[in-house]
Formats: C-alpha cells, structure tokens, sequence
C-alpha cells in the first residue's frame, strides 16, 4: 500500500482522484453523485478561482494498481486572514473501510498542513464554503443536493486518527401540508402593515441575476459569524452564482426587505437528487434529461438558505420569513421539505423551524485535530 500526490496537470490523475468516489458507491442507492465536470474542475488549478488566493494538493492511497481511498489537503489563506487563525482543512476525503488507508490518508495532510507552518487540520473542507462533512445519523435517507451521503464508517475512521469533533450539522424534514399557528400569520402581517417589511419575489432568471450580488451581500453578513465562514473573492461569487442559477427556480427565492434594504432571505431549489442519480455524474448524452425531468415531478424541495441579519432579527421579521417560506412551498404543491444544515448550537433557528414542524432527522461533522 503506498500513497501518491496526484499531478493535477494531468486529466488522467484528476480522473483518477474523481472517479474513486463513483466506483466506492456503485452498489449504493443513497449516494447522489456530484456532476462529474464539475469535480474535476475542482482539481484543475488553471480554472477554480480557490486557486487565485490559495493552495491545495491531492492524494490517493493504492495497493496493487487500485485506489483504496483519496483526500485534499488544503491551505485557505482567505480563511485564516479572516479568522485570524493557522488552520489547513482535509477534504473530499472517500476510503474503504480499512483503518491502515485513513490513517495514510489522513497523516499525508497532517504533513503537508506542518511543511506550511499551520497548527491544526479541520475537515472535511473543500474549495467553497462549507464544502464537506461527515454523515453520522441518517444513513437510510438520501441527501439532499450538495449535501454528503458517505458510509457509517467514516466517523470511526476520522475519530481513531486523533480527531475530535469540531461542529455538528443538523438537517430536518417537514411535510409540505404543515401548518403554522395564526398567531405567526398575525405577526408578519403586522411586521409588515406597521414596519415596513415586505417581500421581493422573481419571476426569471434574468431579474434574479440583478439582485443575486445584493442578495449574496446580505447572506455574507448573516454567515460572518460561523466558523466555517469567509468571505468569497469575486470570481468566486460569480462561479456559485452561475452554478445556482442552473438549478434554481426563481419562484422559489424570496429576499424579505425593510424599505430598499434587503433584511433576510429564502433559497428553496427542487431536490433533483433522482435524477442525478440516473445521469451518473454526466450532463450528455441523456444526464440533462433525467435532471429536468425530475425537476417536473419532484415533490421534494431543499431549504438551504433561511435567515435574517442580526438587526433584524427578534423585531417579527422571522414571522414573516417563515410564513412566506410556508406558502411558497404550498403553492408548489410540495409535499416534502428538506431543512439542510443547521448548526446544533443555533438555538434560536432549532426552535424556530420545531416550530414549523422540523424534526431533526440527519446530521454532519466536522472534526478537527491539533498539531
């Protein structure tokens, strides 16, 4: 068993690093593949605007010619300049259950994190945002998009190589018919007659381009104070926003404003996961198809995006984001919500999306390990 530092450069080796994932979870039925071009984009160093400001390496574990398991080693500079701290993140971190190959895996980035003077390793982390973490309940639900589906034995692996847990994600499920009290009706109704609160909706893709950049702001100033938070470059933000604005249905975005000022958000999308599933990570020949038609009948919707700036927060305007984010969903005709990643420290939005019905049925981990 050796373990080899991929050469990016190479189409072959960012396949190589790609595919493992696809052959690890053939015989699954959970697992949701990510769109094959989009991962390799990920490795290749001349195109993802990660690498305009910071570094990354990739490594897999072989034996006999066949990959065992695969990792990236990341240095975010924008990161810990705006964290003030020295961290390097594992990522995209995929292995058999073999504890020698983890162990491998794991102790390749703990030694490029040290060649760079940093002190810690966190993970799993990727190139945007919270890319990555660790499913430890919920293995018998498919995930949402974007969100990780992976083996229960990954904890074990991560936690028997000296990590701890770090930060726990909390993902939970409402059906589409739940009803809110009428007194939170009352709420945002008054919030909006006597605050000045109201709420912009889109009807194309053309106009959400035109707000996306305020909304994008707003989102920012409501994430700052995460752990996982930075703030994104320029070209970052307009690769998430072309990649968003392939998915998403304007009708399902909601910005609750004060006056001209954006004060919270809604980003709900179609859970397509069915169909990229059926398209194998590949948009051609039939990929395209299976996606879009998925979307036509799903009865799935993602919430990956609820909240509202600090200021606004605890003065009603939550009443009224939470009944617009009800009655979007019913005038869709969903008939299943899925609640994606809330902190387990975030008290006030568990509390409020119990609320709404939320029960909490998946979670996600990061880890983190001194050095």
């Amino acid at each position: 068993m050796q373990i080899r530092k991929l050469d990016t450069t190479r189409k072959d080796q960012r396949a190589l690093f790609v595919d493992f994932a696809f052959d690890l979870y053939r015989g699954s039925s959970l697992w949701v593949p990510p769109l094959r071009g989009d991962a390799m984009r990920i490795l290749d160093k001349s195109k993802h605007p990660f690498f305009e400001h910071s570094e990354a390496d990739f490594f897999v574990v072989e034996s006999g010619g066949k990959v065992l398991g695969r990792v990236a080693a990341l240095a975010n500079r924008n990161f810990n300049g705006f964290h003030g701290s020295k961290a390097a993140f594992f990522g995209y971190f995929e292995a058999v259950d073999d504890d020698a190959v983890a162990r491998a895996l794991l102790a390749a980035a703990e030694e490029w994190a040290m060649e760079r003077g940093l002190d810690s390793v966190v993970g799993p982390r990727g190139v945007v945002g919270i890319d990555g973490s660790v499913l430890i309940e919920g293995f018998e639900h498919r995930p949402a998009l974007t969100i990780p589906w992976n083996y229960p034995y990954y904890e074990r692996l991560i936690l028997g190589n000296g990590y701890e847990p770090y930060a726990t994600y909390l993902s939970g499920y409402a059906t589409g018919d739940h009803e809110l009290p009428p007194r939170v009706y009352e709420i945002a109704a008054k919030v909006k007659e006597k605050r000045g609160y109201w709420v912009k909706t889109f009807s194309s893709r053309r106009e959400l381009r035109e707000w996306v950049p305020r909304a994008l702001e707003i989102h920012r100033q409501a994430m700052s104070g995460l752990h996982s938070f930075y703030p994104p470059t320029e070209n970052e933000t307009r690769a998430f926003v072309n990649t968003l604005l392939t998915i998403i249905d304007p009708t399902l975005i909601k910005l609750v404003m004060k006056g001209d000022d954006v004060a919270g958000f809604i980003i709900a999308y179609h859970d397509v996961s069915a169909g990229l599933q059926k398209a194998r990570g590949r948009l051609f020949p039939f990929g395209w198809a299976y996606i879009l038609r998925d979307r036509g009948k799903t009865d799935w919707a993602n919430v990956n995006g609820l909240g509202l700036l600090p200021q606004y927060r605890g003065l009603g305007a939550n009443a009224l984001l939470y009944t617009e984010l009800r009655d979007t969903i019913a005038s869709h005709g969903f008939k299943h919500i899925d609640i994606v990643q809330v902190n387990e420290t975030n008290f006030n939005s568990r509390s409020d999306m119990e609320t709404m019905g939320v029960h909490w049925y998946k979670r996600h981990r990061h880890y983190r390990k001194g050095l």
